[in-house]
Order: structure tokens, then C-alpha cells, then sequence
């Protein structure tokens, strides 16, 4: 396919669109056994979500207790009570990692940080691959469930904040993201294969509203139905 990348952003709404806004804020109910693995169940069961479009940073709130949200960047992260003082803060929060394995527990700032680079990563793809220090490929296409799906490679900038360097977005007929597949480099390169569903038009640009994240396995399939790793269902989304 020509120029897949223009294509699939185009699908999402296109580039002139998404520049009209500078956040995208959301809901989220979600759930999964991650949150237990790492020692943190339930505490994203339902929480609001801000993620910038023209830097990286992110906001949860309530966050651990109803008085707090956190700031996430891709080189600080803090956790702060409603007059925006600092109850807790990690720079270079990515260090902290070293050595974890899926098993390791998180910390409250290192939550945050994961919760804040992933959501950030979701809300700004595809529309961010074009920018400066991004490299993208196309990869051969791939069948699955009598669908077949073109596949962009994406290397993310070094100074990007996301699960791993290098991430495989599976595109469908029309142009919309469906699976997405990376490794958790912070717990030990765990690899993930993310299904994207139930798109809906958010002020002209198109948004998944469910999310899940199986293992993928050597194969390239995901392990299926269990564990579910994640699920994220978006409500009362919104740019501003």
C-alpha cells in the first residue's frame, strides 16, 4: 500500500485536525492482572486521564487517594495534592527499573510513570510517527482471523518515553489501528499484543474506546483468553 502511514492518519482524522487541540482527556475503567502482579489492584479500576498532544506529559487523578494526581514527563515524574504541592517525585524514573523482572513490585511514582507513558503512547498514535526522530517501515502483512492487517514498524526517538524503541501497529482495511504489539521493557522486556476496538469520532478524530493486552507469544499470537494482562474501556473522552 502507498504511503501507509499517510493513510492510516488520515483514517484517525489527519494531522491538520489533531493540531486543533492540545489534550485529550478521558475516564478510564480498567482492569486486568497487571495491577496486581506489580502490587498496585485496583488502583486504576476508574480514574480521569489528560495526555498532551504537543509534549510528552500526563495526568491521573484521583491517584491513590482522592486528594492526589500525578505529573508524569518523560524525565520526572511526581505525585501531587490538590494545591500542587509534591508529595513524592523520581527524575529519571526509567533508572529505577533495572533489573525488574514481571514479578517485581512498583512503587507509587513508578506506577505513575507507567500509567502516564502508556496512556500518552495511546492517545498520540499515529498522529506523532511523522514527527522529527521517528523512523517508520512497513512490514510484510499479517493474517489473523481471516483478516489481514498492513503492519508499520515504528522506532520511537530515544528521548520518548514508551514501552519499547521499537513497536508494530497493525492496520486494517480502513486505515485504523487494531493491534499493537511491544515489549514492557521495564518488567523485563515482557512482550504484549494490544487489540484496539470500538472506535468512536471524538471532535473529528477517531478513538479506540477498548483496550486489551494479551502475551504475545513466539509465534506472534497472542496467548488467548487468559491472562488478560489489560483492559482499559475510555469514557467521557474529550480534546480540548
Amino acid at each position: 500500500m502507498k504511503n501507509l502511514l499517510d493513510f492510516t492518519i488520515n483514517a484517525h482524522g489527519g494531522l491538520e485536525n489533531f493540531n486543533k487541540f492540545e489534550t485529550v482527556s478521558a475516564r478510564l475503567i480498567c482492569d486486568g492482572v497487571l495491577w496486581s502482579m506489580v502490587g498496585h489492584p485496583g488502583s486504576v479500576d476508574d480514574i480521569y486521564v489528560t495526555s498532551h498532544t504537543n509534549k510528552q506529559f500526563t495526568s491521573h487523578r484521583p491517584f491513590l487517594n482522592k486528594d492526589w494526581h500525578t505529573a508524569f514527563t518523560s524525565q520526572h515524574v511526581a505525585i501531587k495534592n490538590s494545591k500542587g504541592e509534591i508529595i513524592e517525585e523520581l527524575s529519571n524514573p526509567r533508572d529505577s527499573f533495572a533489573g525488574y523482572t514481571t514479578e517485581t513490585p512498583w512503587s507509587q511514582l513508578q506506577l505513575a510513570y507507567f500509567t502516564g507513558y502508556a496512556m500518552w503512547t495511546y492517545f498520540n498514535a499515529p498522529f506523532n510517527f511523522g514527527d522529527a526522530g521517528y523512523k517508520v517501515e512497513e512490514l510484510a502483512p499479517w493474517e489473523e482471523n481471516g483478516e489481514v492487517f498492513h503492519r508499520l514498524q515504528v522506532t520511537f526517538p530515544e528521548q520518548v518515553a514508551t514501552h519499547s524503541p521499537v513497536q508494530t501497529f497493525y492496520i486494517d482495511k480502513n486505515g485504523l489501528i487494531k493491534r499493537h504489539d511491544y515489549n514492557v521493557d521495564i518488567a523485563g522486556g515482557a512482550t504484549a499484543a494490544h487489540y484496539l476496538s470500538d472506535y468512536i469520532d471524538v471532535q473529528g478524530i477517531k478513538i479506540a474506546t477498548k483496550r486489551n493486552v494479551y502475551i504475545r507469544q513466539e509465534d506472534n499470537t497472542p496467548l488467548f483468553p487468559e491472562p488478560l494482562l489489560v483492559s482499559i474501556d475510555l469514557r467521557e473522552i474529550s480534546r480540548k
